[in-house]
């Protein structure tokens, strides 16, 4: 497919942090100021994903009010309808917008708020999915999922874990997950991002439904069949993962490895301007690096149908869509 013809297929993103992908009008006009280049995106030359890290300072300041993660909904939504974005997850820490007097409930109800007001705008599906950090505390980590939970099927689909996955691993969580699954919420868990299988291992025996870039199973058969034979689907996240140095260059990449392992693979932005990229962008990427043909393209689009933590009729026509 040419690049129009990429922007305008109809496509569905899995994996993108909202404080990662706020554009540069909005972040300019809740800081009252110009913002840098260097400030949005790190560049190809990024050396590791601590550097990567740093370009979220300044969103994290735009997102500590009502006002802020209504319009910041809004925003990520209107970004999306620009290259024909049809179903999103959207998903962020709740917590690390909590203050004195905003309490986790109200930070999940703003964002909700400006997500719905975009749906209605620019006719786009989303949902949430609501991270606790590796960092914080247990406790911490389980009130927010059972705030969270009180919105699921009303906007929020799933959890996820996120953080530092090297220093904080994902034995470390398992009690956390399990009771997360004993409330009847679905999760997706960042693991395999930094060069450890065993996360993606443990993450597949507590239930994960997904695994978020999954990396660490590379060059290792009996991971990737114990994540296909559970039929748990891998958001991917080329360019993302190529600036953090997941892995030394493009040839190291896994993605053709897990397609041709018939893992239920989807591709997704991860950061859409902290990596200066969008949907379109990947898709050309991995059209150009890897050699996907269009019927894989529409295979990937499929799999993040069937993979969204969506209602059934939801992804019923999703699926009419990438037939």
């Amino acid at each position: 497919m040419t690049r129009e013809e990429l922007k305008k297929l109809p496509k569905i993103e899995l994996h993108c942090h909202l404080d990662g992908s706020l554009s540069r009008s909005f972040l300019e006009t809740r800081l009252g100021r110009t913002v840098l280049d260097e400030e949005l995106s790190v560049t190809q030359e990024c050396r590791s994903l601590a550097e990567y890290l740093e370009k979220f300072d300044l969103p994290g300041v735009c997102l500590k009010d009502e006002e802020g993660l209504e319009g910041a909904g809004y925003d990520v939504l209107h970004t999306m309808s620009q290259e024909h974005v049809c179903y999103a997850e959207i998903r962020f820490a709740p917590l690390l917008s909590v203050t004195e007097s905003m309490n986790t409930e109200r930070v999940i109800a703003a964002l909700l708020r400006g997500l719905e007001r975009g749906k209605k705008e620019f006719n786009i599906e989303y949902n949430v999915i609501t991270c606790a950090m590796r960092h914080h505390s247990a406790e911490q980590n389980y009130q927010m999922l059972k705030t969270a939970r009180q919105f699921l099927g009303t906007g929020v689909c799933a959890a996820d874990l996120a953080g530092a996955e090297a220093q904080y691993p994902m034995s470390e969580f398992m009690e956390l997950f399990q009771k997360t699954k004993d409330l009847g919420m679905p999760f997706t868990i960042h693991a395999g991002e930094c060069g450890n299988a065993q996360n993606i291992v443990d993450a597949v025996s507590v239930g994960a439904g997904r695994i978020g870039h999954g990396i660490a199973m590379r060059r290792k058969p009996d991971v990737q069949k114990l994540v296909r034979e559970a039929g748990v689907g891998v958001e991917m996240c080329p360019i993302s993962n190529l600036q953090t140095k997941a892995v030394n260059g493009p040839s190291e990449y896994p993605l053709r490895e897990f397609l041709d392992s018939g893992i239920c693979v989807t591709i997704n932005t991860d950061n859409r301007t902290v990596s200066n990229t969008s949907m379109t962008k990947e898709l050309e990427f991995i059209q150009k690096t890897y050699g996907i043909c269009d019927d894989e393209i529409l295979l990937l689009m499929r799999n993040a149908a069937e993979s969204a933590f969506a209602k059934e009729d939801v992804k019923n026509r999703l699926k009419m869509l990438m037939r």
